[in-house]
């Protein structure tokens, strides 16, 4: 696993981090890679929401509502957070979480 730090722009509304594919945006790219483990706020590692979304919906829960509050709660992480945590360890880069 690795960390990837945050950077962040002045206003607060862009976050980036360096991957595999060049600097791209943590909202848009890591919010929907399969690789983006967790998020790191302070001290501690919280892992991505859509992880345990994404077991639910195996199981049968509605995904709708599910993946939404995910995706707010993933955007709060970002935006009070330092780091994300990556399991790409062979620096292929993006690996879309969600396929059809």
């Amino acid at each position: 696993m690795k960390t990837l730090p945050l950077s962040k722009d002045a206003g607060g509304n862009r976050a980036t981090v360096d991957c595999a594919d060049g600097e791209v945006s943590a909202y848009r790219y890591c919010a929907f890679c399969e690789h983006c483990k967790g998020i790191r706020v302070g001290p501690r590692v919280y892992p991505a929401p859509q992880e345990q979304v994404l077991k639910d919906v195996k199981r049968g829960a509605s995904a709708d509502d599910a993946l939404m509050n995910a995706a707010l709660q993933f955007n709060q992480l970002i935006r009070d957070g330092t780091s994300i945590e990556c399991a790409d360890q062979e620096n292929k880069g993006f690996k879309p979480r969600y396929r059809l």
